[in-house]
């Protein structure tokens, strides 16, 4: 529950607001006050950094669209995270979860009030579109604020059932219902337009970017119309799996949940008084029954995702490329060698006899193809990379990037992360998620995935400064530190190898990948 602090003198509040919205010479050494849309906040400053937490930029009830939270008075305190929303997960406590109070977002900035016109760069959490918050440690913005002199902002949003539950068949009423929690996050681009300066920010240079899920919302923002001219580039981390909801879909799944809670579409209202856990059980029973169980490394969605229905939702993005409307937005994104892949590197001794045999159950005669194609991508290969290779992000990914450089004269750059991470006897690999804390800047809030050796913090030095170049001009070049990095076409394939030795390869994988899964590249 937020705090205020109570104003007994109107002169104060007089006083206050004229100071948050009229002072251009603000420092830091002022105490951190700013007046937005809605009312007045404080926050806190944290190495130089000012950090304002769980600040409300929308209201909304079930299914419906988000709408402006309520005004306050005084001065409200936002100085820790608000709510998250509401999920089944054992790493967040129930206790920090409402439907009500989620819609929030935090911002770290260096500078307020004083002119200034920093980059923005909004992070949306991975999760697919089920799970996940903006309170992560390894997504802590002070790093990449300070390093960068960025505002940082993060968002909450609903998700699952609550977010993407297709009730249009039931009425007018729902006609937005299977793409709300995509609209909360047009919601808080909207509240980033119209405040952000005030935090020193820059609204007319955006960059939204994510990880996973995160970056497939990325990829549907840049097909939804009402995010045109909110955001002006992209970054897109391991986050081209195909969402195939059609319009025809959704609506069908959402009266498949009815049928489920025992109601028809005349009783559609009454899902307003349905416990939470109950219609998350409901959902799950009707996804199961439309489309069986999904399988591990399916490179495609089914369930309660964003809904094309050719207006709020043009497309899916990635099938292969992305909506017109973005053709003119700056963008990058990459993937990682193993991503979610089960990695044979915790077996030391595995000999290249012994791969052998695993791969024929995948490759059965062209085993010994598989591994000539496969040195030809990576000739120092030990037997376990042979096993322990992403083959669902990647391909999908070389799919769409070639889709988009056909379709877009805008700046557009691919990276791939090859770092496998030391810790637990380095058996993990380079998986998927290692680029946030690399990206971030944040090794320290996050040693259990990326170790402290000094490769790590050396990575994420170059890594977060071409996120921060990236997000300043729509060029991730950072000279002295990386070989020149020029835009990617589907003839070139340029993309730059993240690793200890960082360096440009030319679609170096492309055979590989098209042998594993041969899809239109």
């Amino acid at each position: 529950m937020q705090s205020f602090i109570n104003l007994t003198s109107i002169s104060l509040i007089t006083l206050v607001l004229c100071f948050t919205g009229c002072n251009p010479g603000a420092n830091q050494n002022q105490e951190p006050v700013i007046k937005t849309s809605y009312g007045v906040i404080s926050g806190s400053i944290d190495e130089g950094i000012f950090t304002f937490k769980g600040i409300p930029y929308a209201k909304a009830n079930r299914f419906m669209p988000p709408q402006a939270p309520d005004a306050w008075d005084g001065i409200r305190e936002c100085v820790s995270y608000g709510p998250v929303a509401k999920q089944i997960v054992s790493w967040i406590d129930e206790s920090k979860m409402d439907e009500k109070e989620l819609f929030s977002v935090n911002v770290w900035t260096s500078g307020i009030l004083d002119g200034k016109k920093r980059p923005v760069m909004l992070w949306l959490h991975g999760g697919g579109f089920h799970v996940g918050s903006s309170s992560d440690p390894m997504t802590d913005g002070k790093a990449l604020a300070k390093k960068g002199d960025v505002v940082m902002v993060s968002v909450n949003h609903r998700l699952n059932i609550l977010g993407f539950l297709d009730l249009s068949a039931c009425g007018s009423k729902y006609a937005q219902s299977a793409n709300v929690g995509m609209l909360d996050i047009i919601k808080a681009l909207e509240w980033i337009q119209n405040n952000i300066e005030n935090f020193g920010g820059d609204p007319s240079n955006v960059t939204i970017f994510g990880e996973s899920g995160g970056g497939g919302k990325v990829g549907t923002l840049m097909c939804m119309p009402a995010a045109k001219g909110l955001f002006h580039k992209a970054i897109i981390q391991s986050g081209t799996l195909i969402n195939v909801m059609t319009k025809e879909k959704s609506a069908a799944l959402g009266i498949a949940v009815l049928n489920e809670l025992g109601l028809t579409a005349d009783d559609v209202d009454k899902l307003d008084t349905i416990p939470y856990l109950d219609l998350v059980k409901a959902g799950n029973e009707a996804i199961l029954k439309i489309s069986g169980p999904r399988k591990p490394g399916s490179p495609t969605m089914f369930g309660f995702a964003p809904s094309a229905d050719g207006e709020i939702l043009l497309q899916q993005p990635f099938s292969p490329g992305f909506a017109s409307i973005s053709d003119n937005i700056p963008l990058m994104m990459g993937t990682t060698l193993n991503e979610l892949v089960n990695t044979a590197y915790a077996e030391k001794d595995l000999t290249l006899e012994q791969a052998k045999e695993r791969l024929k159950a995948i490759y059965g005669d062209k085993t010994d193809q598989y591994i000539e194609v496969f040195a030809k991508a990576y000739p120092d290969y030990a037997p376990q990379d042979l096993l322990s290779i992403d083959p669902v992000f990647r391909p999908f990914t070389i799919r769409t990037a070639d889709a988009r450089a056909l379709q877009s004269k805008a700046p557009f750059y691919v990276y791939f992360l090859a770092w496998k991470s030391p810790v637990d006897d380095a058996t993990k690999g380079s998986f998927h998620g290692l680029d946030i804390p690399l990206a971030f800047n944040n090794v320290d809030l996050k040693p259990e995935w990326t170790g402290t050796s000094d490769e790590a913090y050396k990575l994420a030095d170059i890594m977060s400064s071409v996120w921060i170049n990236f997000a300043k001009t729509g060029n991730p070049n950072v000279a002295g530190k990386l070989p020149e990095w020029n835009i990617y076409t589907a003839e070139n394939g340029v993309t730059m190898l993240f690793d200890n030795s960082c360096r440009i390869i030319y679609n170096h994988d492309r055979e590989l990948m098209h042998f594993i899964n041969p899809l239109n590249y």
